[in-house]
C-alpha cells in the first residue's frame, strides 16, 4: 500500500492508482475494487460519448483549460429562448385568469417584477464560467458539503415540478391542434424530446438553445399582427377593482418564474471562457432573461385578459387551464399556418424542459458522492418516467397545479439566493477566493463553509414564510392580513443579514474560510 499524500499532491492519476487516498483534513476515503471497476466503466463510457460529440462530464469543477468556449453570446441565446416559448405565455395568463387583473394591472406587474428579478439569474449565471461549477456545487461554499445536500434536494424537487408544468403546457398545445384533442401525446412527446437532448449534453443543448426561439418569435409576431385590432378593442381596466393581496400574490407567481432560473443559470456557463468579463456575462444573461420574459409575458398577458370579450378565445383556454387550446384558439386566424406554428411552439416548449431536466440530474447527483458516479442519462430516464404519468394527471387542474409549484419554489428560493449571494458578496469578493478545485468535494477543506449558519437562516427562515404565504390550503395572518403572499421576498429580505451574522459567528468558532 502506497504511503498518504497530501491533499495537493493528489490528482486525477493517483486517485486511479492509490486505493487510499487523503482528500482532506483528518478525512480518508478508501475506494474499493467495485467502485474502482465502475469507475473505470463509467470513464471508457465518458470517453465514448466524448468522441462522438456528447457530453459525459459530471459534477466535477471545469478547468480553466476546460472553460475556452468563446462564445459568450450563448449565455444570451439559452435564456432568451428558454423564456420565448410557452410556458413563458402562461406564467404571465395567471394574472387575468386567476386572480381577476384587467390587461393594464397585469402589464405594470410583469414589467415591474421581471426588471427586478430578472437581476438574479443573471448574476447566478457569472458563477459559471468564473468558478466552473454547477450551481449545487458552487452552493457548498456557502451552505457547506454536506448543507448543500439541502438546496440540492430541494432544486431537484423544483426542477421537476417545473418539468411538469411544461410538459403540460406542450401537452396541451399540441393536442389543442389534434384531431381527437388531448395533452397526453404531447406530454409525451414533450418529456421525450427534453430526454433526447439532456442526454446529448452541453454543447447539444447551447445548440438546440440558439435556434428553437425562431419558430415561437414568429408565431407571436403572426399573433400581434392578425389580432391587434380586437386587442385594441379590448378593455385594458380591471373587470372588477384589483385589490393589493391580488396583485401582490401574482407578482410573486411571476417573481418565482424568473428567480426559479438561479440554481440552474451557472450550469449553461461551465465550459465558456473564463477571461470574459463578469460584467458581459451577466449583460448578456440579464438581455436574455428580461428581454423575452418582458415580451412573453405581455403577450400572454394580454391574451388571457382579453379571452373573456373573445368567444372562440375563451372556449380554447376554457375554464382557465387550457394555455395550449388559448394559443391555437389566438392562431386560428393564420389557417394552415396557425396550425403549423402551433405544432412548432409545442414542439419547442423543451427549450424551457431540457435546461430544468439537465440541472434535475446534476443536482441530484449533488446530494449524495455514490450519486456522481451514475452517468446523468440514467437520472433523465427516471426523471421522464416521472414527469409523463404526473403531468398526464395534473394537466386537469393545470392553474391550481401551476400556482402551487411556483409559490413552491419562491419559498426556498428567497433565502437560498439571499445566502448565496451574501457568501460571494460578503465573505469572498474574488473569484480566486473559493479555490474551487482544492475544496469542491472535501467536507473539511477550510475554503468550504461548514454549513451551520446557512442551514440556520434556512430553518429560522421557516416560521416568516408560514406567515407571510397565502396558499389554497393555508394562509398566514400577514398575508391574511391584506398583503397578500410576500413569503418569498420577505425571506430573501430577512435572510441578508441573519446569514451575514450567523456567518461570521461560523467563521469565529470553526476552521472554514
Amino acid at each position: 500500500m502506497s504511503g498518504l499524500k497530501t491533499r495537493s499532491s493528489v490528482s486525477l492519476d493517483s486517485r486511479e492508482k492509490d486505493p487510499e487516498i487523503i482528500t482532506g483534513i483528518h478525512e480518508i476515503v478508501r475506494e474499493v475494487p467495485s467502485t474502482r471497476k465502475f469507475k473505470g466503466y463509467a470513464d471508457k463510457f465518458n470517453a465514448w460519448l466524448a468522441s462522438r460529440g456528447l457530453e459525459g462530464h459530471g459534477i466535477e469543477p471545469t478547468t480553466e483549460e476546460q472553460r475556452t468556449d468563446t462564445r459568450i453570446f450563448q449565455v444570451f441565446t439559452v435564456w432568451f429562448s428558454a423564456n420565448v416559448n410557452v410556458p413563458a405565455f402562461g406564467a404571465a395568463s395567471i394574472g387575468p385568469a386567476f386572480f381577476g387583473l384587467g390587461m393594464r394591472t397585469t402589464f405594470l406587474t410583469c414589467v415591474v417584477t421581471d426588471l427586478i428579478t430578472c437581476i438574479f439569474p443573471a448574476y447566478f449565471a457569472v458563477f459559471g464560467p468564473k468558478l466552473g461549477t454547477r450551481a449545487m456545487v458552487q452552493s457548498r461554499f456557502s451552505w457547506g458539503y454536506y448543507g448543500a445536500i439541502i438546496p440540492s434536494f430541494l432544486n431537484v424537487l423544483t426542477m421537476q415540478g417545473y418539468l411538469i408544468i411544461n410538459c403540460i403546457i406542450g401537452g396541451q398545445t399540441l393536442g389543442a391542434v389534434l384531431p381527437h384533442p388531448s395533452a397526453t401525446l404531447g406530454i409525451v412527446i414533450t418529456g421525450l424530446i427534453s430526454l433526447a437532448v439532456t442526454f446529448c449534453g452541453y454543447q447539444i443543448l447551447h445548440w438546440y438553445e440558439m435556434f428553437c426561439w425562431i419558430p415561437n418569435a414568429v408565431a407571436v409576431i403572426v399573433m400581434l399582427a392578425i389580432n391587434s385590432k380586437t386587442l385594441r378593442s379590448v378593455p385594458v381596466e380591471d373587470p372588477t377593482p384589483a385589490s393589493a393581496a391580488s396583485i401582490l400574490t401574482f407578482a410573486a407567481a411571476v417573481a418565482a418564474s424568473v428567480v426559479a432560473w438561479c440554481p440552474i443559470s451557472p450550469d449553461y456557463g461551465v465550459f465558456h471562457s473564463h477571461k470574459a468579463s463578469s460584467m458581459r456575462i451577466f449583460i448578456y444573461a440579464y438581455l436574455g432573461f428580461l428581454l423575452s420574459s418582458v415580451l412573453m409575458h405581455l403577450v400572454g398577458g394580454a391574451f388571457t385578459a382579453a379571452a373573456p370579450y373573445v368567444p372562440a378565445w375563451q372556449a380554447g383556454l376554457g375554464n382557465g387551464n387550457d394555455i395550449g387550446g388559448l394559443v391555437a384558439a389566438v392562431l386560428a386566424g393564420a389557417g394552415g399556418f396557425g396550425k403549423f406554428l402551433v405544432v412548432c411552439m409545442a414542439l419547442t416548449t423543451p427549450s424551457a424542459s431540457t435546461p430544468s431536466m439537465y440541472t434535475a440530474c446534476t443536482s441530484l447527483m449533488t446530494i449524495w458522492r455514490g450519486f456522481e458516479k451514475v452517468p446523468r442519462f440514467l437520472f433523465a430516464i427516471i426523471s421522464t418516467a416521472i414527469l409523463i404519468p404526473v403531468g398526464i394527471v395534473g394537466a386537469t387542474e393545470f392553474y391550481d397545479t401551476f400556482t402551487q409549484i411556483l409559490s413552491f419554489i419562491g419559498y426556498w428560493l428567497g433565502p437560498f439566493m439571499a445566502i448565496v449571494l451574501t457568501e460571494h458578496f460578503v465573505f469572498r469578493r474574488r473569484w480566486c477566493a473559493y479555490a474551487v478545485a482544492d475544496a469542491w468535494n472535501v467536507p473539511t477543506h477550510p475554503r468550504l463553509a461548514r454549513g451551520y449558519a446557512a442551514v440556520w437562516t434556512m430553518l429560522s427562515s421557516i416560521p416568516l414564510i408560514a406567515v407571510c404565504m397565502s396558499q389554497v390550503w393555508w394562509t398566514g395572518p400577514v398575508a391574511r392580513a391584506g398583503t397578500g403572499d410576500i413569503a418569498m421576498m420577505v425571506s430573501f429580505v430577512y435572510s441578508v443579514p441573519m446569514y451575514a451574522f450567523a456567518r461570521r459567528l461560523e467563521l469565529r468558532y470553526t476552521s472554514s474560510a
